[in-house]
């Protein structure tokens, strides 16, 4: 069966990442307060990107890395702008700005 990471945008523009199997159901019970404290505090959310995995421990795994990530990094991502990961990376973005 097919799992998913996801991210959503959140009412305050703040984003929250997590993994499913059912896309659509998870962001409706996260758009009805039953999810996750974190969104239910921050309504209405909007789905802003998924990417399909073949079992949950990718996409767990994938969830977790995408956590991890930078504001910057996950807007890269969202949308699609592959190109910028790299350049976005914690270390990089921190060295540079030093």
């Amino acid at each position: 069966m097919n799992h998913y990471v996801y991210i959503l945008r959140c009412a305050d523009d703040s984003y929250y990442v997590g993994s499913t199997r059912d896309v659509e159901l998870r962001v409706l019970a996260h758009n009805n307060g039953k999810a996750a404290k974190y969104t239910a505090a921050r309504r209405p959310v909007q789905l802003v990107y998924s990417e399909k995995h073949e079992s949950i421990e990718p996409a767990r795994a994938r969830e977790l890395q995408i956590k991890r990530w930078t504001r910057s990094k996950k807007e890269a991502l969202i949308s699609g702008r592959k190109q910028d990961l790299k350049r976005f990376s914690k270390k990089r973005y921190q060295a540079k700005r030093n």
